[in-house]
């Protein structure tokens, strides 16, 4: 059987997976709502859904980093990868034990592909479907409802020291359109490092500071309120802004709360 993964590599499997590794925190969730959770033998310790997972199945490393001993030991059929969250020396070496599916998410219409890929690839089609059409119904309801509403003007700030923000061409800039907000840095790429006294940010109606990938706390709201007294500043729900796959299905009913707290 030959598969194609979102980058058209090309992977030739003699039989349906039955031993599947993850290292991908939201692709990982994916497949146990899908119903393969037997079917995965390692995660990373960023595999925080569901909570159990990380006691029963067996931990590789990180999303960077990973025993590569560890893998080879669980025999894998396959290895799940993402371009962005794992490394191309990684995926090298990798390739050399099972074959490696990479996924390359700009957007939902990836989002779907994915799910879609992955029905396919694990015979699971129907639940695939099943978890697409969810998320497309709880998207409706939430456009239905902001389309009166005002589009408040926000930067996304993922990192500090140095502060870094979500820029233009990445699903987290994706996934603040649609949940009805403007990016102030649409004009710059990727995740630019920003000065404080830059003037995007005086043009702002909220600054959200993402849960993830760095563990903003409320030290860091006070902090970014002493120079921004007048600015909503909030902690958002970074893996319903970033993490791509069945956790969608709560995104929506999150950003219509958002902009309760407004």
């Amino acid at each position: 059987m030959i598969f194609v993964d979102q980058l058209n590599r090309k992977l030739r499997l003699k039989k349906t997976p039955k031993r599947i590794i993850s290292l991908v925190p939201s692709q990982t969730e994916l497949l146990v709502d899908l119903g393969l959770e037997d079917l995965v033998v390692g995660v990373t310790k960023f595999c925080v859904h569901p909570q159990h997972l990380r006691k029963e199945k067996t931990v590789v490393g990180g999303t960077k980093q990973v025993n590569i001993q560890k893998i080879e030991a669980l025999h894998p059929d396959i290895i799940l990868c993402n371009k962005e969250e794992n490394t191309k020396d990684m995926i090298g070496e990798l390739d050399l034990i099972a074959p490696v599916h990479i996924s390359d998410i700009n957007n939902l219409d990836d989002c779907f592909n994915l799910i879609e890929r992955y029905g396919e690839l694990f015979e699971v089609s129907a639940k695939a479907s099943e978890i697409i059409n969810g998320i497309l119904k709880e998207r409706k309801l939430f456009h239905n409802k902001i389309t009166s509403y005002e589009k408040y003007k926000v930067a996304y700030f993922i990192w500090k020291k140095p502060w870094m923000v979500a820029a233009s061409d990445t699903f987290i800039d994706y996934m603040i359109h649609d949940a009805g907000y403007i990016n102030v840095f649409q004009s710059e790429k990727r995740y630019p490092e920003i000065d404080l006294n830059c003037p995007e940010l005086n043009d702002v109606d909220s600054i959200f500071l993402s849960s993830e990938p760095y563990p903003f706390k409320q030290k860091h709201v006070l902090e970014l309120k002493a120079q921004f007294p007048k600015k909503n500043i909030e902690i958002v729900d970074g893996e319903l802004f970033s993490w791509y796959g069945s956790r969608l299905q709560k995104s929506y009913r999150y950003f219509e709360s958002l902009y309760m707290s407004e």
